[in-house]
């Protein structure tokens, strides 16, 4: 794997392979000693895991590091957890720890490195959680016991929440999610760019860490207030009206910029439906996902548009693209997202 990996980091011109790491102590005395722009590490190691390095890394030289993980429950939950302690991305193996055929994913990753090259360490390092030395996470609010267990049925047509989102994302989605009180108003709706796997940990683990219920999305349930509902990687997250309730509609159709699930596809959903209001954020990300979406939400729905803003967004590529149609309503750095959602209920 360092040999492939180093093979295809190596055929393009931007980038230059200092050196290789055979385990997660050897890739933290490296970084102190060669001062790398961009670290790519894989979750699973000897001697010092993946993890326990990124974090000595994040304490002692921070340094983008992008993430190689393969697709276990293990492996998602463990790269769920590096987006939290500072990761800059991550890429997902084709086919397990040994992927053979890992040039599958040559381009995905050389785009990466490219972007954490250019990204502003502090904003990357800039941790919403505190780390124990047991590595436990400590946080604010009370968990599970909080939770009321029982919500009303339907949105009562009123609000709903939409948040868009992809490089830096899962980080961006904690500062959010895990701040909004357990009688949120009204429902949620998330498209984080992941694939398949990868979001059931992302929901799971922002669930244990929120006042909220967060849960992976499911076809045909019916949208219920104060629940975050994540789109499941390959699924395009849409809605269709059941009465006078809004349900989930997961579909395989075809990718739209690039992604399934798309922020684009959940936007121009949404603008078929009729609700009071839909609340739409676009966070942290590259490409320009939402762009087009924002538009046609602006046009058929009453929407309250919010952008994250430059100075916090991991990358800037689809807020930019958002604010540039003049169709947002506000730009808020990530920890006032979540005061002024509760503030519009």
């Amino acid at each position: 794997m360092r040999k492939m990996i180093a093979d295809m980091l190596s055929k393009h011109a931007e980038i230059e392979v200092i050196d290789k790491a055979r385990n997660g102590k050897d890739a933290v005395d490296k970084v102190m000693k060669l001062h790398p722009d961009v670290v790519t590490m894989d979750v699973e190691m000897p001697v010092m895991s993946g993890l326990e390095a990124l974090k000595e890394i994040m304490q002692t030289r921070p340094t983008p590091v992008v993430m190689v993980s393969s697709i276990t429950k293990k492996g998602t939950e463990t790269t769920i957890k590096a987006m939290e302690y500072g990761a800059f991305d991550f890429i997902s193996k084709p086919s397990g720890s040994i992927s053979l055929d890992i040039n599958l994913v040559e381009k995905d990753l050389i785009e990466k490195v490219i972007h954490a090259s250019k990204v502003s360490i502090h904003k990357i390092n800039h941790s919403p959680i505190k780390n124990s030395r047991e590595g436990k996470i400590e946080h604010v609010i009370p968990i599970s016991d909080s939770k009321p267990k029982y919500r009303e049925s339907g949105t009562g047509m009123q609000t709903i929440v939409a948040i868009g989102t992809s490089t830096g994302g899962p980080k961006a989605l904690h500062q959010v999610i895990t701040k909004l009180p357990s009688d949120f108003p009204y429902p949620i709706l998330i498209v984080q760019h992941m694939p398949k796997g990868f979001t059931k940990s992302l929901s799971e683990r922002l669930d244990s860490l929120s006042a909220i219920t967060v849960k992976e999305a499911k076809d045909g349930e019916i949208l219920k207030k104060g629940i975050a509902y994540i789109a499941p990687g390959g699924y395009h997250l849409k809605v269709r009206t059941i009465g006078t309730s809004v349900a989930i509609h997961l579909d395989q159709s075809e990718l739209v910029n690039g992604h399934r699930p798309s922020v684009d596809t959940m936007f121009l959903s949404l603008s078929s439906v009729k609700v009071k209001k839909v609340i739409a954020v676009i966070m942290t990300g590259m490409g320009t996902d939402g762009k087009k979406g924002l538009v046609e939400l602006k046009e058929k729905l009453p929407t309250l548009a919010i952008a994250e803003s430059e100075k916090t967004s991991i990358v800037f590529g689809m807020p930019k693209s958002a604010i540039e149609t003049s169709l947002v309503d506000k730009e808020l750095d990530l920890d006032k997202i979540a005061k002024y959602l509760v503030e519009q209920s």
